[in-house]
Parts: C-alpha cells; structure tokens; sequence
C-alpha cells in the first residue's frame, strides 16, 4: 500500500495538520496525511469561531503566506466583528463565528482538491527513528510508512482522558477515543513530556432558549473577511450571537459540586489556560464577582446547536444541568451533551528548532497542542510553519523563519521555543513589543512576498498585493503633495474642536491631527476626486490612513526593531560550551545549554538570561 516513500508525512488533521498537509503538498512535496478519522478533519473542538484578539491578526498573516485558514473562516462564516475598534489600530482584530459543520466540510474538499496529497485513516502508534533521523511512522494494524519527514500535529489526543465529574474516559475529544503509543516511542528517544488540561462548555438546544431575556449581540453593519485574496466576498446576511450572565444562585448551585468535582479533589493536577478558565475556576479565583458574562454562539446557519461560551466546566453533568437553568434565558434549557474537561500529553515546545524541527531527531516536527498552545488560530500557524520547512528540509532548501517584528507567528513559536510554558500558551498583542508593524490590514504586505519567494503564495496573491501597496503608497504621497487652503480644513477642525490655522499647508500635517479622520478629508473635493479617479477600493483607503496618521509611530518601531535586528545576525557556535563562560549566572549557563539558541538576540529572550548574561556573550563575540 505505501511502497514509495513521502516526502512529508503529517500525523493529526486538526487545524496545524491541515496546514501543515496543505502547505507542504503546495510546495510540491508528495504528501500524506494520517488521521484517526477522516470525517472530523478540522473539526472546531470548541467553540465554532476564528480570530479574535491577536488571533485574528494570525488567521490574516496564514492567509498572506498561503494557507487557507482565512478563505476557509471567509466561505463558512455566520458573522462578522472587527474587534477593539475603539482603540488604535494595532488593536484591531477580526473575528468570525462559524458554521461548525461547513467550516469543516470545506477544509476537507479543500484537501482533497490539493495535489499532491494523500490520505489514510488510522492511528499512529510509533514513530521510525535510526540513528537520530526520522524515517517514518508506525500504524495501530502494524503498517510501516516511510517518508523523509514527519509532522506531529496530535492536538488533545496523545493518551487524551476526559473527566465529567468523578467519571473519567479515554478520549481525545468528545466520541472520539485516545491516540497511544507516540508518547512512549518519543519518551524513549529522550523527549521530556508534560500534562496539560483545556475544557469546554455544554452544548444546548437554541430552541429550548429564551432569547428575549438576552441581549443581542449582532455582526458589524459593514463587515470585513479574512482573506486578501479575491476568493471570498464579505458576508451580507449575519446571525447573531447573545450575551447573558451567571448570578449569585447560579454560583452556590455550582460550588454543590466542587467537592465532585475533578479540578478540585486532585483527579486533575495538570494546567489549564489561564485566560480561558472553567466556570468552577473563575467562581472560586474571582470570589468577589457577583456575576460573569455567558456568550450563546449558535453553530452555524440551520443547525439549532447552541456553545455556551463562558461555561467551560468539568463538573459533574447534573450540577451542570441544575446550574445552567437558573441562568436568564436558560430555565427550560435541553442539554445536546454537558461540558467536559480533558488531560493530554505534550512536549516542552523549548526542545523544537525556530523551524519547529525537533533538536534531538532530524526531519521530526512537532505543530499545535503537542508543544503546549491552545487555540486554532495558533495551532493552524504552526502547522503552516511546520508543513513549509518540513518540504523546504526534504528539498534540501534553506528553512523558513519569521522574526518577532515580521510576524505574530514570528513571536509564537520565538516565544514557545526560547521561554517554552508551563501553561497552554495563547497568543495575545500584549506579547508583541512591536505590535504597530503587526497590524492585521498589513499581513499582506509583510508576509505575501516572503511566501512567493519559497513558491506558496500565487503570482495573482502576489500581484493583488503589489498593486494595493502601490496604490496606499500613491494616496499617502497625495497627501504629503497636496495643499489645502486653511479656510477649508478649518471647517473640518471647527467641527472636531480643534485649533484653527492661519495658512494653507500639506494635506499630510493637517490629515495627521489624530481627531480628524478620513471621512473629514472626504469632505475636500481633490481627496474624493483622487479616490475616484484611481478606483481606491476600502482597504487600500484605510491602510493610507493607518500609514498617515501612525507614521510617526511606526518609524520608530522600525527602528527599535532594526537595532535588536544586529543581535540577530550575532550566531552562536552550534555546539558552543557555556560551562566555560565562567561570568555567566549559573542560571543562565543551565537554560543556554539546555535551550541552545542560535543568536544572541534569542538567548536574551530566555527566560533566567540577566542583561548581564547578554553582554558577557557579547564580549566572547568580540561586540
């Protein structure tokens, strides 16, 4: 059946195994993808949404480098919201809710129209390792594939077990059972592993919901999509989701069950993600809360199915039941099955090259929840990341990295593999330090020639983006060009309170007041002419805005990121002897042999490495 060998082989087809099979069919590599089911490809374990804080910014960085995750979210998606828009653009984030069932019905016919690309249905029990160099992997039934390289992408599911209550199970999610084997094959090759825990909340009935008691939370009136490319079109039609909250009631009938309940009476001591707690977790943290926030998402166009967000729970099904009813809009609710909690394996991600190749065996990738993230949005980056260098490896090709001020993914697997976790990790813009160059409308334009350049983005991506960049380019040089007498712009700032002016001047110093936006320009007729003239379609208006009125901003983080750019390019010997290096901490000697950077500017980034580490490595470089 496998008599050939693989270029790459992807285990998982979660969101990182489906990118990761993707990009690396693509790229051109002879491809297959191995899963335990073929019919739950992609499937949203969680709640049926993409993007959100941060995590829509990496949905439209995917999107810029080729993958599909954001056509996907586009062609499948029930709503849509630009989040943080009160705040500065560096803070916007896009987000969809999805249609659970669609979303992965598409990536499925996605795959299978990719060439290249093979499928089989069974479990992985082992990998194929000789001396230290992947060479395959071993099924439950016995079968041997070989491939050049190998892509661990297993999400929940390495010696997954749910807990509801006391009751625990097998399982890697709901109705699906556990992945064995893996574990142990990489445990005896050397590999550290670790226990880590996610939830998630009840599913319910919509039909059996009180929606007048709620408050309805609709779709932007003019909303926006995912993709850069001309593949999908925003949506015109929207559901909506619907906002209530827990009580005081509702918190003593869920603290009847904590003696019961796994989180609470030691059956679970692994950690979950802190900024998505248990329902159980944030009544106990956040005593004095007199009430938190229920989100109810439905699952898609036709389906009645309700995800209750913001009731992540492992307690026992009938404290969740009697709990969830005493909740506004909830006192007739039906159950479609209660939430639960699940412990799986993963592997410290600071054992992975900035590739997301392993350190201790050659042509092994690990993508996902298997080195300690969580979420799809984050998931799905790696396994992009982890498909394109396990192809580019097979080629013998140069790899493929992002650095901290190209990309949020950049950041992420920085992040993962220079300071590892100890908690699923999530991706949020407060860990970018140069999160104004990162924003989510200019992915296209950092990331879109960097992935033509290794041959996944098309020549029409390529074109579509080097004709928005000139045509924002041109608008905003308009600006700096053009002169505005001072009668009129002085109507535009009497209306915005601002201070008057005495002479005419450049567009581009009026245009950068930040009260003044740029429907006021509109207002002027040269700038509406401009517009029409050159056929300026919305995105390419509001990224010449962004670059007028933040340009002062983002020329400084060019520069902040420049100057921590020169410590990049100072490598450190890869088999380099820190124990000799006697003025480094003990710490730091202990961490930079174990992590073993690449640069100096990773080593100052992990965690236990003094300014005082850093600069004795600098004078051993001869800096």
């Amino acid at each position: 059946m496998f008599s050939n060998e693989y270029d790459v082989i992807v285990v998982g087809a979660g969101h990182a195994g489906s990118e990761a099979a993707a990009a690396a069919a693509n790229l051109g590599s002879k491809t297959l993808l191995v899963t335990m089911n073929l019919q739950t490809i992609a499937q949203m374990s969680c709640n049926p949404a993409m993007g959100g804080i941060a995590k829509g910014q990496i949905v439209r960085e995917i999107d810029a480098l080729g993958g599909y995750s954001g056509i996907i979210s586009d062609n499948t998606a029930i709503q849509f919201r630009m989040l943080n828009m009160s705040k500065g653009p560096a803070m916007w984030s896009p987000r969809v809710q999805s249609d659970r069932m669609r979303f992965a019905e598409a990536w499925r016919l996605k795959l299978e129209s990719t060439p290249n690309l093979d499928f089989y249905q069974e479990m992985v029990g082992g990998i194929i390792v000789e001396n230290g160099v992947v060479k395959g992997v071993r099924t439950s039934l016995g079968l041997e594939i070989f491939g050049k390289t190998v892509v661990l992408t297993n999400g929940t599911f390495l010696n997954g077990l749910i807990h509801i209550g006391e009751k625990q199970f097998g399982g890697g999610r709901a109705g699906e059972k556990a992945a064995t084997g893996i574990t142990k094959d990489l445990v005896d090759l050397g590999f550290e592993a670790g226990r880590m825990k996610t939830g998630t909340p009840p599913r319910v009935d919509g039909r059996s919901l009180d929606f007048s008691k709620m408050m309805e939370q609709a779709g932007d009136e003019n909303p926006e999509k995912f993709s850069y490319s001309d593949e999908t079109k925003p949506l015109t039609k929207q559901r909506s989701c619907y906002i209530t909250h827990t009580s005081l009631e509702v918190h003593d009938v869920l603290r009847e069950g904590f003696d019961r309940s796994p989180m609470f009476n030691g059956s679970i001591q692994s950690l979950g993600p802190r900024y998505c707690p248990s329902i159980e977790d944030k009544i106990n943290r956040f005593a004095d809360k007199e009430r938190h926030q229920i989100f109810v998402e439905p699952e898609g166009w036709d389906t009645v199915e309700c995800y209750v967000n913001g009731f992540s729970t492992s307690l026992p099904e009938d404290v969740q039941f009697k709990a969830l009813r005493r909740v506004e809009g909830f006192e007739n609710v039906k159950f479609f099955r209660p939430g639960y909690a699940i412990e799986y394996d993963f592997f410290p991600p600071t054992q992975l090259k900035h590739t997301l190749e392993t350190k201790l065996v050659s042509g092994l990738f690990f993508a996902g929840q298997i080195n300690g993230t969580t979420g799809y949005e984050e998931a799905a980056s790696q396994g992009l990341m982890a498909g394109i260098n396990a192809h580019l490896l097979s080629a013998e090709r140069d790899p493929f990295i992002l650095r901290r001020d190209e990309a949020y993914i950049g950041v992420l697997v920085d992040d993962l593999i220079t300071k590892g976790t100890e908690e699923p990790y999530r991706m949020f813009t407060s860990r970018a330090e140069y999160r104004t160059l990162l924003r989510q409308d200019n992915a296209d334009f950092r990331l879109t020639p960097k992935s033509y350049e290794i041959g996944l983005a098309t020549e029409a991506r390529m074109r579509r983006m080097e004709t928005k960049e000139k045509k924002s380019s041109d608008f905003v040089q308009f600006f700096k060009d053009t002169s505005v007498p001072a009668e009129e712009i002085n109507k535009i700032f009497q209306r915005r309170n601002s201070a008057l002016v005495g002479q005419s001047d450049k567009m581009f110093k009026f245009f950068s007041r930040p009260e003044v936006t740029m429907e006021d320009m509109k207002t002027i007729d040269s700038v509406v002419q401009f517009i029409e003239e050159n056929e300026l379609d919305p995105e390419v208006v509001q990224q010449a805005e962004i670059q007028v009125k933040y340009s002062g901003y983002i020329e400084k983080e060019k520069n902040n990121a420049d100057k921590l750019n020169r410590l990049e390019g100072l490598k450190i010997p890869p088999n380099f002897d820190y124990s000799k290096l006697k003025s480094l901490s003990y710490e730091a000697r202990e961490k930079l042999s174990k992590i073993r950077p690449v640069t100096v500017s990773q080593a100052s980034r992990i965690s236990g490495v003094s300014p005082n580490d850093v600069s004795v490595l600098l004078v051993y470089m001869g800096r």
